[in-house]
């Protein structure tokens, strides 16, 4: 059996909030599965979500949308957390770093920056 594309962990740390942590490929066909996933978080109650994409190999434009969609869907803030490299290029170039709360941890910590939006 092959290995999921994409394959999300998901903690509660305190009531109200959810940690999805992510590793794979966050594509056309993988997207929809970390919609929904946020999707029942929010019907269970959930209004603050963390999106760990640290482990995210490849993430293209429908990718770029569902985090996009669970935004905008959502009752509360997302953080981003984990984006480096070519993710953090990605959301700074189409202007998504902008309008996400990201926190991107670059191979020096002390280098970390955080941006919030409302």
């Amino acid at each position: 059996m092959p290995a999921p594309l994409l394959t999300i962990e998901v903690s509660r740390p305190a009531p109200g909030r959810a940690r999805l942590r992510l590793a794979g490929e966050l594509d056309y066909d993988t997207a929809p599965e970390l919609v929904e996933a946020a999707d029942r978080l929010r019907r269970d109650g959930c209004t603050e979500l963390e999106i760990d994409l640290g482990g995210i190999t490849l993430c293209d434009s429908s990718g770029l949308s569902a985090l996009v969609v669970i935004h905008r869907n959502g009752t509360g803030p997302i953080r981003l957390t984990g984006t480096g490299g070519m993710l953090q290029q990605l959301l700074d170039r189409t202007g998504l770093a902008e309008v996400l709360a990201t926190t991107h941890h670059p191979a020096n910590p002390a280098a970390a920056t955080t941006t919030d939006t409302a």
